[in-house]
Formats: C-alpha cells, sequence, structure tokens
C-alpha cells in the first residue's frame, strides 16, 4: 500500500489555515536564508500577506503561540509547519503527460528542496516515451500501475490534455494514490478518501481579468465625475 501526505485537517485544522501554512512555510524559509533567528508575528504576516491575526490564530492550530516580546522563533516553526504538512519526509511524485507543463514541472527544481521526489514520467505518445526529461525516461502510460508500484509513488501529477485527464485519475486511483494534483481542466470524478487539487491557469487568469476590469471601471468613473466637476 502507498503512503501518502497527512491531511491536517483531519487533526481539526481549518482548510483556509492548511491553505495557508505552505505560504508561512516560504516566508519563513526566506527569513532562513537571511540568517534571521526570531519574527514577530507582524513582520511574518507582512511577508506572507495576510493580517497578524488571522496569522497568530493559524499557527495556534498548529500549538504554537510565540513569546511575548520576542515572536516565533523561525527554525522550529519551520519544522512544526513542515511536519505538519507531512514534508518531513519524502514523497514520490509521477508526473503524467509530459508536454509543455509536464516537462516544466519536471524540470522545476523547488521540488526537491520542499520534500517531494519526482520519481516517474509518464505519456501516451510513441514521440515521447523514452526520451530524458530531467534526467528522468518518459514511459509509457501503460505502465502506469507497475511505475506507481515500484516507485511506491504518494501523489500523481495530471498534466494531460482534459479528454484523457479522467482515465488517467481513475487508473491512479485504482492503483492506490490517493492525492492528485490536477492541471487539466476538467473535474475528475475520484471516490471518497482520494484528495484532488485542481489548479487551472485560466481560470485564475479570468479572475486576474475581473478586478483588472473593475479597477478600469472605477478608474472611469472618477475620471467622468472629475469632468463633470470641472464643468
Amino acid at each position: 500500500m502507498t503512503s501518502r501526505p497527512p491531511r491536517p485537517r483531519e487533526r481539526g485544522i481549518p482548510e483556509a489555515t492548511v491553505a495557508r501554512l505552505p505560504v508561512y512555510l516560504r516566508a519563513l524559509q526566506a527569513l532562513q536564508d537571511r540568517g534571521i533567528l526570531t519574527v514577530s508575528s507582524e513582520a511574518l504576516a507582512t511577508a506572507a500577506g495576510v493580517n497578524s491575526a488571522k496569522l497568530r490564530k493559524d499557527l495556534s492550530h498548529l500549538g504554537s503561540y510565540g513569546t511575548r516580546g520576542v515572536g516565533y522563533e523561525v527554525e522550529y516553526l519551520v519544522y512544526q509547519i513542515s511536519r505538519e504538512l507531512g514534508l518531513t519526509q519524502d514523497w514520490s511524485v509521477a508526473i503524467v503527460g509530459i508536454g509543455n507543463l509536464g516537462r516544466a514541472l519536471a524540470n522545476y527544481g523547488g521540488f526537491g528542496s520542499r520534500g517531494f521526489r519526482i520519481a516517474a514520467l509518464l505519456d501516451a505518445d510513441p514521440g515521447v516515451v523514452g526520451q530524458s526529461v530531467a534526467s528522468i525516461q518518459v514511459r509509457h502510460i501503460d505502465s502506469l500501475e507497475e511505475v506507481v508500484r515500484s516507485k511506491g509513488v504518494s501523489i500523481g501529477v495530471i498534466a494531460t490534455p482534459a479528454a484523457s485527464a479522467q482515465g488517467v485519475a481513475s487508473r491512479f486511483v485504482e492503483a492506490g494514490v490517493t492525492s492528485i494534483l490536477n492541471f487539466a481542466p476538467v473535474v475528475l470524478n475520484v471516490p471518497d478518501g482520494v484528495d484532488v487539487r485542481k489548479v487551472d491557469l485560466s481560470i485564475e487568469l479570468q479572475i486576474l481579468a475581473f478586478h483588472a476590469q473593475r479597477r478600469a471601471d472605477g478608474d472611469g468613473r472618477e475620471a467622468r465625475a472629475a469632468g463633470l466637476e470641472l464643468t
């Protein structure tokens, strides 16, 4: 049976807090790189882009309350958050779909330092199978189940076209993978007990476009109001 990252929410941590923990961890690791030993809640909140009250409440779920007048010990807080997120051990990852996005993910150097090891790359295209990407030979999708078993894959990443994503997800689940990161623009149907995180870049761009349009409309209204005042 393959292992998988623990689910912090099962320990009573709200989902919204779980979503912010990686942001806090990134900010803390940047402080570590600068040799900073302690940080106030206000400084850490600013670095993470949240308000300090929310940060203190989030960290209280980990049992970390800081020290009045001193703040939080950076190294220990990194350990606490890493442990809660399951990053104190390596997690084996398989990427299916080695197009432009899959290749970019495979070549991203930040996974290793954060507890994730790209163990396998798979694709259905005969022209891609056998190629070496990030020093890993791409295997045919037909070997997915064997790869999951032999590599101890804990997390499956789907970077295929939408039409192929559900089939890949089902095969991951049948092979025992219960944590899936989906980049395909489609909603996956999976059984209870399987965690799916969806990353849809087009949706994120549309949300940004919405806010940009709102700002533009606001600027337009202000300009028209100023024009009326001058007449």
